[in-house]
């Protein structure tokens, strides 16, 4: 099957077999993706430069004044230059001062709060940390950095999400652990139950905070941080600062620290395009078509519904495309299976929702594909995201049904 170009001229593919069909031809739901304005934005050409930027940090994590254990870890994970995120952060964080850190996704925010609050754990044992994040992928995520980065020093941290049985957290929680990782929902469960309490909690993270609003935990959010200590630590992170942010920041942080790094809405090393599908043309056919050429191996798809992408990669599967599905139906253990094998490269396709669009630190993701509209364009930033990572070379394709 010929694939037309991927570029706002391309046409699409000239099969019209049945299958997979979004119900809507301009997004779903949101009014984003229905102008030409809205449409430029998803195209980013790569540019060819004889010069190419270099970022220059002013550390390397060694010059950091923290345990030399740590140093260690730091060391034995890979890591010797901080990105610009963490050059820029860790030492207002060792200086025990609020922050809003602002920066695109996948420049390295997890071990920008972790390794100086590690350090704050390792010379203030009894301090206690809790993480928010928006989704059960992104809190595993971190508690796994943390295992890494903390291997050895003798203390715990764990982590508290919706969808996984509530009684061996409750359990963990008795231990006292030192770092607490969850979302808000199961947070709040928790401190209901009375196996949270918060009152001896010093520092508090708040990851991916723009995510966990426009996923509607604001009011959780503005409980669980009025249930911690006064004088505490508190640390913000995220891609986009809105007036709902800007609130909470004024409402819950003491002069904070501003640190931005983000020079644009995605990384220049993220080339982006959309595909054109002509009426009439089968979008699952176009689809597979992109699927089946040889540089399409390690594929992010996002569809609109949890019904929707679940059938896809059902479609996909039959097919002769690897192909699986996450989304909020599925279980806490089938979603880590699902990333696993992705993560392993047994799955091709990895079909999502929204839900997944924060959280994934999966390396060699080759393109995003949105295969439905996002709803806004912040939804279109964190998609695109998922690719390109750190330094890494990604694509973007977002369908654009005619």
């Amino acid at each position: 099957m010929q694939i037309g170009r991927w570029n706002h001229q391309g046409g699409g593919a000239s099969s019209r077999s049945g299958g997979y069909r979004s119900g809507n031809r301009g997004g779903f739901g949101g009014s984003f993706g229905k102008t030409a304005a809205d449409l430029a934005k998803l195209i980013n050409r790569a540019e060819i430069t004889e010069k190419v930027e270099h970022f220059v940090p002013e550390h390397k994590f060694s010059d950091f004044q923290v345990d030399e254990r740590l140093k260690k870890n730091i060391a034995a994970k890979g890591y010797e230059l901080p990105t610009p995120i963490q050059d820029r952060v860790i030492p207002h964080i060792l200086r025990g001062e609020d922050v809003v850190g602002l920066a695109e996704t996948g420049t390295g925010k997890t071990a920008a709060f972790l390794v100086p609050l590690i350090e704050k754990i390792l010379k203030r044992p009894k301090e206690r940390v809790l993480v928010m994040a928006p989704t059960r992928e992104l809190a595993v995520q971190i508690e796994r950095e943390l295992a890494g980065f903390a291997k050895g020093l003798g203390f715990r941290g764990m982590v508290a999400v919706g969808g996984a049985n509530i009684n061996p957290q409750i359990s963990q929680l008795r231990h006292n652990p030192s770092f607490v990782i969850g979302t808000p929902g199961r947070l709040k469960d928790l401190m209901e139950r009375r196996s949270l309490d918060l009152s001896g909690f010093g520092t508090v993270v708040l990851d991916e905070a723009d995510r966990m609003l426009d996923m509607g935990f604001i009011d959780d959010m503005r409980f669980i941080l009025g249930c911690m200590q006064g004088e505490r630590h508190t640390l913000f992170f995220s891609a986009t600062l809105g007036k709902d942010i800007e609130r909470l920041i004024g409402d819950f942080l003491k002069s904070p620290v501003r640190i931005s790094v983000k020079t644009r809405d995605t990384p220049k090393n993220i080339e982006q395009d959309i595909v054109r599908i002509p009426r009439g043309v089968d979008k699952l056919e176009v689809l597979a078509g992109l699927l089946k050429t040889p540089d399409f191996t390690r594929v992010l798809i996002f569809g609109r519904t949890k019904h929707g992408v679940k059938k896809l990669a059902k479609l996909l599967s039959r097919m002769h495309i690897h192909a699986e599905s996450i989304h909020g139906n599925k279980s806490h253990n089938a979603r880590e299976r699902a990333l696993r094998d992705f993560k392993e490269g047994k799955v091709q396709a990895l079909v999502a929702t929204d839900v997944a669009a924060r959280g994934l630190d999966i390396p060699d993701v080759s393109h995003v594909i949105n295969y439905d509209l996002p709803g806004t364009y912040e939804d279109y930033i964190h998609r695109v995201g998922r690719t390109g990572r750190h330094v890494a070379k990604g694509k973007a394709l977002t369908f654009v049904q005619e």
